[in-house]
């Protein structure tokens, strides 16, 4: 669906945007470190990298090498396996390829059950149970306004949407208009132009994924990354905590807090990446599903710990758009570690929940025992 732009000022269309050409993931990737333990250095012979593309992104699976050489299976063969993988996810998950079950679906315009695969069910009964838990802050239905900010594959110009363009799109987004059924799996919609984008949970799923094809072949130590969506087996070749690192505001290679991490799943989203200025004005690329815009408070970045890496990237978007405030508030009442930065003025504060800092004791003692 294509709206016009309203008849909208010379003045509205001049915005100086600071996008990153793969923002469409529309998800801050954090910064990964395996270096960290205690003094000592970890070797790339210590470990099996497989590296790829996927979801518009790049993925990267490490593999304890000692653990890796105790099975049959050759690197080129698990590869193979990972790529096939994450081929089927994005068959059934993209809203860039438009013969996936979640395009077919977009296109559907009647109100009657659409048979989709277990996958994709699941992935959107998630989806709808987190946009239940924050009261819509977390939205796979809001492809539309997601597309008319130039974040979709609509492809839009560089242009501020009109008032009349933002009320028009809202009126085809809510996830209380999205239905979903598991056996048999299936899916309906109460408006016919109803239209999903999993962008904010599908790379979640999809480390999770690849972890369950790693376990199941037997290998316990292993971090997989999409996008910098993090899931952890086991420990390091060095038998230590995996240590992540979650990107500074200030510095481009900057970090900010490492992140000790044992079977854990852990998923960044901010905006002091990707966003644009106008009239001095800040507008992330995180859109609010409840007001059709950009967020505007003052937080930098959110990172959330879960055992599902799907999850984990649900909910750091969900909190990312509740905001420093009511975010906090949230993760605190579900005790979710969450870590957040937040602007004050020309600097930035860190925030954390009580479980959130449980973690990084480990971190701590860890060092201590070195």
């Amino acid at each position: 669906m294509k709206i016009g732009n309203g008849g909208r000022s010379r003045a509205s269309r001049l915005v100086s945007r600071k996008i990153s050409s793969l923002v469409k993931s529309l998800k801050l990737p954090i910064v990964v470190f395996i270096l960290f333990s205690g003094c000592t250095t970890i070797q790339k012979t210590d470990l099996v990298t497989l590296n790829g593309s996927t979801m518009g992104t790049v993925y990267t699976v490490k593999i304890v090498k000692k653990d890796f050489l105790n099975f049959n299976i050759q690197p080129d063969s698990l590869h193979k396996q990972i790529d096939s993988l994450l081929s089927e996810i994005n068959q059934k998950m993209s809203t860039y390829l438009d013969d996936s079950e979640i395009s077919q679906f977009n296109r559907y315009r009647e109100k009657d059950w659409f048979p989709v695969s277990p996958e994709l069910a699941s992935v959107i009964e998630s989806s709808l149970d987190i946009s239940a838990q924050t009261g819509g802050a977390f939205d796979i239905t809001i492809g539309p306004l997601v597309n008319l900010w130039g974040f979709g594959p609509e492809n839009r110009p560089e242009l501020i949407p009109s008032e009349e363009e933002i009320r028009a799109r809202k009126l085809l987004v809510g996830f209380e208009n999205l239905r979903v059924q598991s056996d048999p799996p299936k899916v309906s919609k109460k408006i016919g132009e109803l239209y999903c984008d999993l962008s904010a949970i599908a790379k979640g799923y999809g480390v999770d994924q690849i972890a369950v094809l790693l376990d199941r072949l037997g290998y316990n130590n292993y971090m997989v990354d999409i996008g910098g969506e993090i899931k952890t087996g086991g420990r390091n070749p060095q038998g230590h905590y995996w240590k992540i690192g979650v990107a500074a505001p200030q510095e481009e290679f900057g970090v900010q807090k490492i992140i000790p991490l044992e079977n854990k799943a852990v998923a960044t989203s901010g905006d002091y990446r990707n966003y644009f200025e106008m009239d001095g004005i800040r507008y992330s690329h995180m859109i609010d599903p409840r007001t059709g815009r950009p967020i505007t408070h003052q937080l930098a970045s959110v990172t959330v710990i879960q055992n599902s890496c799907m999850i984990a990237d649900a909910l750091a978007t969900a909190i990312d758009i509740l905001g420093p405030d009511e975010g906090l508030k949230f993760a605190l009442s579900r005790e979710l570690p969450v870590f957040f930065i937040v602007r004050e003025g020309n600097s930035f504060i860190e925030k954390m929940t009580p479980e959130f800092k449980e973690i990084l004791e480990l971190n701590r003692i860890g060092n201590q025992n070195d």
